[in-house]
């Protein structure tokens, strides 16, 4: 059974790299591709009565670690300095305004669909309100470079916002003076442990000299993000200040506490630490969309009574894309079809408490939600190509006529 298992295990890992490689050749979101892989093997374990345990219990751990490598490598990647603040202004609101505008719209869609609290029906509608990093990132690789800046700026700040929003809307009974006073408190703990810890992660980073010094960084940075959540701390926004303060040492010179830390290859370090931290977000990514699709019934994806639901909540996703983009903007092919729902929606799901589940808000409607936003986007994509590609080949003979003109 040992051998099968291991063998099992890493077919599927290397499947799921194919999968990443060719998603920038074929546009086809490389989550459609886990989900129907991990469908698959459901379809395949069952025809063959091949009994397995529950895999459920491990989908939040997976979900969880995932969450932090994803936002951390977003982090790791981003360039802050003067020439970019236009475009980190627009990505923060255009990643604040939405979640906040869809999560009320629903919100009253849900009130009136079954007379919830304004409460009880933020909470089910704000994990249907976030852009998923996970899925947004891999997918827009070959895009431009500012387009994939502000898909990275975006996703990434959409994830901390939305679940800063969440856990302030769900840890708290009563929405008042005092618990945005108490919010903001915990969100000021929250940047000092952060900078404290940055400095001593970093100091760590520079002055150990072990071969194996990179997984132990990576354990403690889980660790606080975990320890922080248990306390109710926002706890993504030191996953933010990490990753932006590694990428971007640029900006702390001068700084004496760099001077202390930083050694000849300190920055040859960080670039080793991006590059575990990239692999180690791939392998946890791969893992809980293959589960998840595992996870899923067919009849859940082709549930008939969520289906108008899901649609509906997929088109004001979109109207509102194309709203954001038109104020901020910024050219609306093709950006306009990324906004995938994916990683962090299934995870605030979860951790809805069942007293404050919704019935309309279900699997079924999340599945539906994550397939159509995906498949969207791929087909946005493909199309954006097949245009480009288009425009390139009638400007072809008319450049060539006028060289032979000119000559």
């Amino acid at each position: 059974m040992t051998p099968a298992i291991i063998i099992t295990f890493c077919l599927l890992l290397l499947i799921a790299y194919i999968f990443n490689l060719t998603s920038g050749y074929t546009k086809i979101p490389s989550v459609i591709l886990l989900l129907l892989l991990g469908w698959g093997i459901q379809q395949v374990t069952s025809y063959l009565e091949i009994s397995l345990p529950s895999f459920s219990p491990i989908l939040p751990v997976l979900a969880t670690i995932g969450l932090v490598l994803i936002v951390l490598e977003g982090a790791l990647e981003l360039n802050l300095n003067k020439s970019k603040i236009g475009l980190i202004t627009k990505s923060f609101f255009g990643a604040l305004l939405p979640i906040i505008a869809m999560s009320f719209i629903l919100s009253f869609a849900f009130q009136m669909a079954g007379g919830h609290s304004l409460k009880i029906a933020l909470i089910n509608a704000i994990p249907l309100s976030i852009i998923s990093s996970a899925i947004a990132i891999p997918s827009v690789a070959n895009l431009k470079d500012n387009q994939r800046e502000f898909v990275i700026y975006e996703s990434s700040l959409s994830d901390v916002m939305g679940v800063l929003f969440f856990n302030f809307i769900a840890l708290n009974e009563d929405i008042n003076q005092a618990s945005f006073t108490f919010f903001g408190l915990q969100v000021l703990i929250m940047i000092i442990v952060s900078i404290i810890a940055t400095f001593g992660l970093s100091f760590l980073l520079g002055k150990i000299n072990h071969h194996v010094k990179f997984v132990p960084l990576i354990l403690l940075v889980v660790l606080i993000y975990e320890i922080s959540k248990v306390l109710h701390l926002p706890a993504l926004i030191f996953i933010l200040i990490f990753g932006l303060s590694l990428g971007n040492l640029h900006l702390f010179k001068g700084i004496k506490w760099l001077n202390k830390i930083k050694t000849d290859d300190f920055e040859e370090q960080i670039e080793k630490f991006k590059d575990l931290t990239i692999e180690g977000a791939f392998l946890l990514r791969a893992l809980f969309f293959i589960l998840f699709g595992y996870l899923i019934e067919t009849s859940e994806v082709l549930n008939l009574a969520t289906l108008p639901w899901s649609a509906g909540i997929v088109i004001v996703a979109l109207i509102l894309r194309f709203l954001q983009l038109k104020l901020s903007n910024i050219p609306i092919k093709p950006l306009l079809f990324v906004f995938p729902r994916g990683l962090i929606t299934i995870l605030l799901f979860i951790a809805i408490l069942p007293e404050d589940h919704i019935p309309l808000v279900n699997r079924s409607l999340i599945i539906q939600i994550i397939i159509l936003t995906a498949l969207i986007m791929a087909g946005g994509i493909i199309a954006n190509k097949e245009e480009k590609e288009e425009i390139d080949k009638q400007l072809k003979p008319e450049d060539s006529g006028a060289i032979s003109q000119e000559i």
